[in-house]
C-alpha cells in the first residue's frame, strides 16, 4: 500500500494497493491550493510512481463523489483512459459529468452496499457509510496477503436524513472474520464526542430564514445534497421559491434530482434571471463560494461582481465547515458581505452546519468493534492522525501496529503484519490552466516574490572587445514602491562593477547578468530592505 495523498492534508485523498504486479487505486482526488500557492487552480497526487505502470492498474475505487476524492480522476485518466471506475450510482453520475467536459469516455461499473465485486486478486466488499453526501462507500478489500478495510470519508448519524446507517452490522462481521488493517477516517479523531445529527440543523436554517425580511443567499458546497434539501424545505415553509446559483451547484442538483437523491418538485425552482427580478422576500439563493474562492459566487457579490447586490437586510448563511487553510478568505467574504449591510450566519454564530467525519467517540465504537490488528489512519493533518492512532491504542490496539505515516511511504502487509519499509518519491502535482506538473515550487517562489516585493529590470550594452558598458544601464520597476530616479544612486555601483568585471576579462554574457543581479540586489537590500526579482538583460555588439 502507497499513499499518494491525503496523509498529513484535507485533501487529494489517493492510496494504491499493489499485490503480484497488479494494481487498485482507492480515490484519486484534489487538494484546492492556499495564498502561498498563487496561480494554481489545483493540486493532484503525484503519479508519478504510476506513470510508467499505467497498464498494471486494474481499477479505480470511488468512496464518494467529494471532489477531495474524484476531481483528480480526469488527469488520471490521460495516462490512460479505458481504466475501470467502480462507485456508487451518485458517485459516479458526478465523475462521468465531470470526464465529460475533459472529454474522456470512462468504462464505468456501478456497485451498492452489501456487494462483492473481484477485481484481479483483490476481493472488494462494498459497505454502506454515513457522510455529508449520499451514497459513500467503505471498501473492504480482501487478497493473499491479508483483508484492509479502506472507511472513506464516514460518520455514525443514527438519524440520518436519508435513513442510510453506516453499516455497524457489517463492520461487526468483518471483526468477527478478523482485520489484518485499518484505514480509517482522521479529520475529526481530535474532536470529542459525537458529530451532531445532520436533522438538527434543518430547523436552524427555516428559522433563520423565516426572520428575514430580504433576501437570503445560502452558500455550501455544490455535493452537499443533504444541505440542499433542507435549504429547500425550509425555502418552501416560508413560501419562497429556490435559485441555484454557480455552474457546479446547478449540475450537480440537477444530477441529484435526475437520481431521485434531491426530492423537490420542478415548480419549485426559478432560474436566476426571474428570481432577480422577483421580490426578493419570495426567493432563496443557493449557491456556491463557502469557502471564500476568488471567483466564486460569495466573493464576486463581495466585489460587487455578481447580478445577485447584496445590501442592508438581506441575509448570507454560510451553511458548510472551514476547509483548512481557507480560513482568511472566508473571514475576508464575511468582512465584505458585513460592510454590505448583509446580517451573516454562519458556523461560529449558528448552528447551520455539522461535520460529516466521525468524532472521537465513534471512531472508539469502531475500534472495539473491528479490533484490528493493525491501524493506518488516513485523511487528515499530522495532529489528526497522531489523535486517531491514540485513540486506537486506547482500545488495544499495540503502538507498535499503529502506523503513522507520509504520502509516498511503502506499508507492506504480510501475514497479517503490517509494516513501513520504504518510500517512493511523491510530491505535489499542480495544475495551472492547461499545464499540469509543469510548475514547481521555484516557480511558485518567483509568484510570492513578484506579488510581495516587485521586479526590477536592467538593460545594458556591452563592448564585446573591452567588456564596458556602451549604453545604460536603463533600470525599470513595477510594484515597488519607489520612483524610477530611486535607482540614480545604484548605477554608479552598477558601471563600477561591470568594469571590475571586464577588467577581470568577464565577456561571459551569463556572468555579467549575475554581477548586475549581485549589484543591485545588495544595495536594494541595504537601502530599500526589499527583494524584489531582478531581471538583468545583457547584450554584446
Amino acid at each position: 500500500m502507497i499513499p499518494l495523498g491525503g496523509i498529513g492534508e484535507i485533501g487529494r485523498n489517493m492510496t494504491v494497493f499493489e499485490l503480484d504486479g497488479k494494481i487498485l487505486v482507492v480515490d484519486c482526488g484534489v487538494l484546492f491550493p492556499e495564498e502561498h500557492q498563487p496561480g494554481v487552480d489545483v493540486i493532484l497526487p503525484d503519479f508519478g510512481y504510476l506513470r510508467d505502470r499505467m497498464q498494471d492498474v486494474v481499477g479505480i475505487v470511488l468512496t464518494h463523489g467529494h471532489e477531495d476524492h474524484i476531481g483528480g480522476v480526469p488527469y488520471l485518466l490521460r495516462l490512460r483512459e479505458d481504466i475501470p471506475i467502480f462507485g456508487s450510482a451518485l458517485t459516479l453520475a458526478f465523475i462521468v459529468s465531470k470526464l465529460k467536459e475533459h472529454r474522456i469516455t470512462a468504462q464505468t461499473q456501478v456497485v451498492a452496499e452489501g456487494q462483492r465485486v473481484k477485481i484481479a486478486d483483490f476481493d472488494l466488499e462494498f459497505i454502506a457509510v454515513n457522510h455529508s453526501i449520499p451514497d459513500a462507500l467503505a471498501v473492504l478489500i480482501r487478497t493473499s496477503a491479508g483483508s484492509v478495510l479502506h472507511t472513506g470519508d464516514f460518520k455514525m448519524d443514527q438519524l440520518p436524513l436519508d435513513g442510510r446507517l453506516t453499516d455497524l452490522r457489517a463492520f461487526s462481521r468483518i471483526g468477527e472474520e478478523g482485520l489484518d488493517l485499518f484505514l480509517c477516517d482522521s479529520t475529526n479523531a481530535d474532536v470529542p464526542g459525537f458529530t451532531p445529527l445532520e436533522k438538527d440543523i434543518g430547523p436552524v436554517i427555516e428559522n433563520v430564514i423565516s426572520r428575514s425580511k430580504g433576501r437570503v443567499v445560502v452558500a455550501s458546497f455544490s455535493s452537499h445534497i443533504h444541505r440542499v434539501q433542507q435549504v429547500v424545505d425550509a425555502a418552501l415553509a416560508n413560501n419562497r421559491k429556490v435559485a441555484l446559483v454557480g455552474r457546479s451547484m446547478v449540475k450537480n442538483m440537477q444530477i441529484a434530482s435526475e437520481l431521485g437523491y434531491l426530492k423537490a418538485e420542478p415548480e419549485t425552482f426559478v432560474d436566476l434571471k426571474n428570481a432577480i427580478s422577483m421580490p426578493q422576500d419570495q426567493v432563496v439563493y443557493m449557491s456556491t463560494g463557502s469557502q471564500g474562492e476568488p471567483m466564486a459566487v460569495l466573493s464576486r457579490m463581495v466585489n460587487l461582481e455578481h447580478e445577485i447586490e447584496i445590501g442592508q437586510g438581506d441575509t448570507v448563511i454560510l451553511a458548510s465547515s472551514l476547509i483548512p487553510g481557507n480560513e482568511n478568505a472566508v473571514y475576508r467574504v464575511i468582512d465584505g458581505l458585513t460592510k454590505l449591510g448583509a446580517n451573516v450566519v454562519h458556523k461560529g454564530n449558528a448552528k447551520v452546519h455539522v461535520s460529516g467525519h466521525a468524532a472521537a467517540g465513534e471512531l472508539l465504537y469502531c475500534y472495539n468493534i473491528l479490533k484490528p490488528k493493525n491501524v493506518m489512519p488516513v485523511h487528515g493533518e499530522y495532529r489528526h492522525l497522531i489523535a486517531n492512532g491514540n485513540l486506537a491504542q486506547q482500545t488495544g490496539v499495540p503502538s507498535e501496529r499503529v502506523l503513522i505515516t507520509e504520502d509516498g511511504w511503502v506499508v507492506d502487509l504480510v501475514a497479517g503484519k503490517a509494516d513501513i519499509v520504504g518510500a517512493v518519491e511523491c510530491g505535489l502535482l499542480y495544475v495551472d490552466g492547461k499545464t499540469v506538473g509543469k510548475i514547481t515550487e521555484d516557480d511558485l517562489k518567483d509568484r510570492r516574490i513578484l506579488a510581495q516585493e516587485g521586479f526590477i529590470s536592467i538593460f545594458c550594452v556591452i563592448d564585446a572587445q573591452t567588456g564596458r558598458i556602451a549604453s545604460g544601464p536603463e533600470i525599470r520597476a513595477r510594484a515597488f514602491a519607489e520612483a524610477d530616479h530611486v535607482f540614480d544612486d545604484v548605477k554608479p555601483l552598477i558601471e563600477r562593477a561591470m568594469a571590475e568585471a571586464a577588467a577581470e576579462g568577464i565577456r561571459d554574457t551569463y556572468a555579467m547578468q549575475q554581477v548586475i543581479r549581485r549589484t543591485i540586489g545588495t544595495w536594494v537590500a541595504k537601502a530599500h530592505r526589499r527583494r524584489p526579482m531582478i531581471i538583468p538583460v545583457v547584450i554584446t555588439y
